[in-house]
């Protein structure tokens, strides 16, 4: 790995020092001259003295043409907050798609708007804050590092709309507690309005051009100079909460009668506290999920490959951008039970850092990685963990940076994790690159894993990729190497003892009939071991068009090699995609995944099988969804003596979900979801697996949202378990309440 930490080193260093985004001069914004009412109206005075921005762009599927409808924006601020306005037009305001939604719901088959507001002026990191018609918001960080559009972080804003004989107008307020911004009077801040415009396409409307091609959207925000005597800091939110469970389980195990009750209580919560605009100080007492509806199941049968959920906790979602690098060391559901945490983080112009610390009570599983697939460990005991980055940014498109994680294991053991990572950039490449060393010791606990026997292990992790993309061509090239001892304990990483180098490229059409976007692309991959020895190696072709009715489709051939045993078996396969969203009422249909060949990696064999998604969103009225989605894979496999295949397994997930949200703070869901595996025992090795298994939830929210922090959630669940009369016996039923308020100050 010497040759690539030289790379690194040497690109990071050659990062040109452009000029800082806060030299530039910007739009001049005024002070606003009276009193603002967040209600959708317009009319209060200080909306016509505002600065007005009128010129927009119509970025898709037109690049950067007039828009066909008209859309203006205000922007003004008082000793308090921000504030932007919008007013957009609609010749037809009846085909307005504007469905009443829980936060942070906002798809791409709703009208909204909203504003991206870089509030530290650096081109980087914004925060986007956008609203539908009825009031629904969506809030998410945008990195710009990262390429992402995170909505797990939730932040304190208002917001208000109103659907008129033109069209619909949009009101934001957002106080300067919830943003971070360096000390400076005046002020420039980085701003972008945006509309989401869905009819016969997906049109998207932008207040400044969005070239194509381009490897960032934070960066193409206009400078906006002038705002004088913000507050510099001191606020603060406390958000304790309560939360009651009655649960009963089976008496006797699985199957029998529900009468072992128990009841509990807990009682936590955040604190957030910002000594000044830049730093945060964020602290928490068992915090919880709070994710009353359950992860969408996945279909685990025959993967090789632990499978990743998102974090929805508040404590771990503060600058979340800076814990994302190109190796996940950092992932922040390996804490499966904090006690506490405390958390800093600060984001100044030139030096942004987050550093955490919590204790973990256990629970729940650790991924064992290895070359070839992952395997789990019961987490069977207390640990403290903690997690660090800095990061120091280099003119406006560049930085390097340093990251450092730690776990101390109750009774022995512990990981430590620490390297340097960087990002070079310019208007058409990106070049990113990460090394990372870590050393461990594993608990002596052979009980629960054959490796944690008290041994030590070393190893390193590296990410070198280029990407590279114009208004037609873009290509994207990596290489990761592995070593066998890479472990993190506080990260995700499900694969180790490999090297990998995969590259793409795609050449992108730009039709003016039913499609108007067509890319087509050839992908190859090849990874293999320490020793050399194939572990995988893929050839494919493909493209992906966008077409009328909202729709998206993507169709690609793939040839590849994969090992299976002690040696490695071909795969020939056609994956498929299709994705609309073509009427208000029916918002969204989908249907992708794979056919072909297929190898059963427990017993080294080629097979054929496939897997396939399909999924449909309705809503019948405004306040009411109905979203299903049905999940089926399947593999069948030679048997010796027979010339045909037979079944080994056919796994299912079907889930149907029903909402009626009354207001965009208050909701009534349902779920119900099926999990289930059918299996033929005489095709597995001894000992065989169950014939058939499977799990059935049903569950019912009542919830009610002032905001994000405040809340009263009243929850039902009814778990129930297949058993080998194929007949489904109580798991266990509980009952929830939760309530949580945030103080301001």
């Amino acid at each position: 790995m010497r040759e690539t930490a030289v790379v690194l080193a040497c690109l990071a260093l050659s990062a040109p020092l452009r000029a800082a985004a806060t030299s530039e001069p910007g739009l001049a914004i005024t002070r606003a001259a009276g009193a603002i009412k967040v209600d959708g109206s317009l009319d209060e005075p200080a909306w016509q003295q505002a600065l007005r921005l009128e010129t927009w762009y119509e970025t898709n599927p037109g690049d950067n043409t007039p828009p066909p409808v008209k859309n203006v924006g205000w922007l003004t601020y008082d000793d308090q907050a921000f504030y932007a306005a919008l007013e957009l037009e609609d010749p037809e305001p009846r085909s307005v798609r504007a469905p009443y939604l829980d936060r942070d719901q906002l798809q791409g088959d709703t009208d909204y708007a909203g504003v991206l507001l870089d509030a530290r002026n650096d081109g980087r990191t914004g925060v986007m804050l956008l609203a539908n018609p009825r009031g629904s918001q969506y809030d998410a960080v945008n990195d710009d590092a990262t390429g992402n559009e995170d909505n797990a972080p939730d932040f304190f804003w208002t917001s208000a709309a109103r659907i008129g004989e033109r069209g619909w107008t949009l009101e934001i307020r957002v106080p300067f507690a919830s943003l971070r911004y360096p000390p400076a009077d005046p002020a420039t801040w980085r701003v972008i309005f945006y509309r989401n415009y869905p009819r016969a396409y997906r049109y998207q409307f932008f207040s400044a051009r969005i070239p194509r091609g381009s490897n960032c959207l934070v960066c193409r925000t206009e400078p906006v100079a002038g705002l004088t005597g913000l507050p510099h800091g001191g606020s603060y939110v406390a958000a304790p909460y309560v939360t009651g469970r009655r649960e009963e389980r089976p008496v006797d195990g699985a199957g029998s009668p529900l009468d072992d009750r128990s009841s509990e209580g807990e009682l936590g919560g955040d604190i957030k506290w910002t000594p000044n605009a830049q730093t945060t100080l964020d602290g928490t007492l068992n915090p919880d999920f709070s994710q009353i509806e359950s992860d969408v199941a996945q279909i685990g049968v025959n993967e090789r490959f632990a499978l990743l959920y998102p974090e929805k906790r508040p404590f771990f979602l503060e600058g979340v951008e800076l814990l994302s690098t190109p190796i996940q060391a950092v992932y922040t559901r390996s804490l499966t039970q904090p006690r506490w945490g405390a958390r800093g983080t600060s984001k100044g112009a030139g030096l942004a850092w987050t550093g955490l610390l919590a204790q973990d009570e256990g629970g729940g599983s650790v991924i064992l990685p290895g070359p070839g697939g992952s395997d789990f460990a019961a987490q069977d005991f207390r640990s403290w963990a903690a997690v660090g980055r800095a990061r120091r940014n280099l003119g406006v498109s560049s930085f390097v940076s340093v990251l450092g994680t730690g776990r101390v294991i109750e009774g022995g053991g512990g990981n430590l994790v620490l390297g340097p990572d960087f990002q070079y950039r310019t208007e058409r490449d990106q070049v990113t690159g990460q090394l990372l060393y870590s050393r461990s010791e594993t608990p002596v606990r052979p009980d629960l894993a054959a490796e944690w026997d008290g041994r030590q292990l070393k190893g390193h992790a590296g990410s070198l990729s280029w990407f590279h993309s114009t208004a037609r061509v873009d290509w994207y090239g990596q290489y990761q190497d592995y070593g066998d001892e890479f472990r993190a304990d506080d990260g995700f990483v499900p694969q180790v003892g490999f090297r990998e180098l995969y590259a793409e490229s795609g050449y992108t059409f730009r039709p003016q009939g039913f499609v108007r976007r067509l890319r087509t692309f050839a992908i190859a991959d090849r990874t293999q071991d320490r020793d050399g020895r194939l572990i995988g190696q893929l050839v494919s072709i493909g493209t992906g068009m966008d077409a009328r009715f909202n729709s998206f489709a993507r169709i690609r051939f793939a040839w590849d090699r994969v090992r299976a045993g002690d040696g490695d078996l071909p795969r020939r396969q056609l994956h498929f995609e299709l994705r609309s969203n073509p009427s208000r009422r029916v918002s969204q249909l989908v249907l992708r995944g794979w056919l072909g060949d297929q190898v059963d990696f427990a017993q080294a064999r080629l097979g054929r099988g496939g897997s396939v998604v399909a999924g449909a969103t309705l809503r019948p009225t405004d306040h009411l969804e109905l979203a299903w989605q049905s999940e089926r894979r399947w593999l069948d496999v030679p048997v010796a003596g027979q010339g045909e295949r037979q079944r080994l397994f056919t796994a299912e997930v079907d889930r149907l979900k029903a909402t009626y949200t009354f207001t965009s703070r208050l909701f009534l869901r349902a779920v119900l979801q099926r999990v289930g595996t059918r299996r033929d025992p005489e095709l597995y090795a001894a000992p065989p697996p169950p014939a058939h298994d499977g799990a059935l939830q049903v569950s019912a929210l009542f919830a009610y949202k002032l905001n994000w922090q405040t809340v009263v959630f009243l929850g039902y669940g009814d778990d129930r378990a297949l058993d080998e009369r194929e007949e489904w016996r109580p798991a266990s039923r509980q009952l929830f309440l939760k309530l949580s308020y945030a103080f301001q100050g």
